[in-house]
């Protein structure tokens, strides 16, 4: 998945694309999918609950995320969608998981999650410690008290490091990383680009969703 995405179009492009896409016959183990051993329960049972790994510092994570987030709103009621910033042990990229966080609990996300891809990957911005991070929110226009409460609240760690925790328990190695139904990793070591990945991840939706069914 290497190269970069950019654009508006080049990103509706490739959704499209991924459409169009024709359906692997049949799931294959270990190259579709990965099962994730010993399953994890998700936060909400009744719903197929599909989680994103990434990072900010990620720059194939900042070439997905204009696709994965308008896939994301078009999934069907039976699906929720969740993100999970992870550091790998990185002290940067762990400031960046407290980003994310605290723009949740502050009210900003939908606000600045895009903006902070652009400032990290477009921008050069170094956005990897807690003053910088500090300042170019504030610079945002945040409340910059508000935002400071948030990314230092005992909530906001505690969300960064169960992020950690997930993602050693979900066996990640790399982001961009689509899990499914705390069963699956999805894989597609033959997969081209971002368009096959999230057409694949759909396919694996349905067997989680055939799988549910029949319990």
């Amino acid at each position: 998945m290497q190269g970069r995405i950019s654009g508006w179009f080049a990103a509706i492009t490739l959704a499209l694309l991924a459409m169009a896409l024709p359906a692997r016959a049949e799931l294959v183990a270990d190259r579709d999918y990965v099962a994730i051993v010993p399953a994890q329960i998700s936060d909400n049972p009744a719903k197929i609950e599909v989680l994103e790994f990434f990072s900010y510092g990620c720059p194939h994570c900042a070439d997905f995320h204009p696709l994965v987030s308008r896939w994301a709103e078009a999934l069907p009621s039976d699906v929720v969608f969740k993100r999970v910033p992870v550091s790998f042990g990185r002290p940067q990229w762990a400031s960046l998981a407290r980003l994310y966080y605290a723009l949740e609990a502050s009210g900003e996300l939908a606000k600045l999650d895009g903006a902070v891809f652009r400032a990290l990957h477009q921008e050069n911005k170094r956005l990897f410690d807690d003053k910088s991070i500090i300042a170019w929110v504030t610079a945002q226009g945040v409340d910059g008290k508000k935002f400071t409460a948030a990314y230092n609240s005992f909530g906001v760690l505690s969300q960064a490091k169960r992020a950690d925790q997930m993602a050693q328990a979900y066996k990640i190695q790399g982001v961009p990383a689509l899990a499914v139904a705390g069963r699956y990793l999805v894989a597609g070591k033959d997969l081209k680009g971002y368009g096959d990945l999230l057409a694949l991840t759909d396919q694996v939706i349905a067997k989680a969703r055939g799988e549910q069914q029949k319990k």
